[in-house]
């Protein structure tokens, strides 16, 4: 049976099943990107220590032959990750500090992050919570009505952002059953759902899931994660359409990643590519200093240079905000702004 034959078919399947049989075995992505293990830098210690998954939907968009794909590089685990690089650590932007309730992250004013789950369709190497402690904050079903109470007796907050893991991999029925209960609280204004699985694994946009979103009480603005333009398949295209044509507000935010996307013609060329879909560039973001992430890091003087050649390429509606974000300070650090 051919892998295109073998593609067909997986792509039948729906979004469970596709996440079931993604790739979490080394040898089987190279075979199926036709490279040999030997010729890459894989750690099995660095596999050990955080695993391989990544959607066929996320690598049918990788050259195949290519050891050096930008795709392939976001998600393969090398020497380089089990190196110690100065300043990195295992909880770099605070979130642990943060914890305000089991599942509930209060860093800024008007605005809380809800984490429902600890799991992700695809574990990017560079995940700045690869090390967060997803087991100890679980939420039970007392412990999610605590959060919602947390949440409903704090008249400040305006926003809920729905993070993670991914929450699009809750089910319809307890995702739906969460937006109605934060919807019931008379002061939120507005659900962020931030998800990598428009991207990643777009069978997940179902019409059930957007009936979902597109009939909430509370308004939901969704911001997908995409690094590079290569990301936004033919699958990828009418999953975020639907949002969009739903009256979903799409937002896209990336990260910058060295070997990635640290050229200003490649990011240009993300922003021209989302637009052209209905995504508004919104972030680009250093790297946060996660262990096991030093390999990716951009100087911040090499990226305030790749935003300002962006700038005089692109309209200002095309340039994402570059920011970083800062254990204990109020908000992001905007390092630079359209003009």
């Amino acid at each position: 049976m051919t892998d295109r034959h073998n593609e067909i078919l997986h792509f039948s399947k729906n979004w469970q099943q596709q996440l079931a049989e993604a790739f979490n075995k080394i040898d089987d992505l190279c075979d199926y990107l036709n490279l040999s293990p030997d010729d890459l830098p894989i750690s099995l210690a660095a596999l050990e220590d955080f695993a391989l998954r990544v959607p066929l939907s996320f690598a049918a968009s990788m050259e195949k032959g290519n050891p050096h794909d930008p795709l392939l590089r976001q998600v393969l685990p090398v020497k380089e990750e089990v190196q110690i690089y100065p300043g990195f650590s295992i909880d770099p932007v605070g979130d642990i500090q943060a914890v305000a309730q089991a599942g509930v992250l209060h860093k800024y004013q008007g605005r809380v992050l809800f984490i429902n789950t600890g799991s992700c369709a695809i574990n990017c190497r560079y995940c700045f919570r690869r090390n967060f402690p997803y087991a100890e904050l679980q939420l039970t079903k007392q412990k999610e009505a605590a959060a919602i109470q947390y949440i409903r007796e704090d008249s400040s907050v305006a926003e809920v952002i729905l993070s993670g893991g991914d929450p699009l991999l809750l089910n319809d029925a307890r995702l739906a059953h969460l937006i109605q209960q934060l919807s019931d609280i008379r002061h939120l204004k507005r659900i962020r759902i931030h998800s990598r699985l428009p991207v990643v694994l777009p069978a997940r946009i179902t019409d059930e899931l957007i009936d979902i979103l597109s009939q909430s009480p509370v308004q939901i603005v969704v911001v997908i994660h995409c690094n590079h333009a290569n990301e936004i398949n033919k699958r990828v295209i009418p999953a975020c359409k639907s949002l969009k044509e739903n009256g979903l507000i799409l937002f896209n935010q990336s990260v910058l990643l060295k070997g990635v996307n640290d050229n200003a013609a490649v990011l240009c060329d993300l922003s021209e590519k989302l637009f052209s879909h209905g995504i508004i560039p919104y972030y680009l973001h250093l790297l946060d200093k996660a262990s096991g992430t030093g390999h990716f890091e951009v100087a911040e003087t090499e990226a305030l240079k790749l935003i300002r050649q962006i700038q005089d390429t692109l309209p200002g509606y095309l340039v994402p905000k570059l920011v970083k974000e800062q254990a204990g300070a109020a908000s992001k650090q905007y390092l630079f702004r359209p003009a």
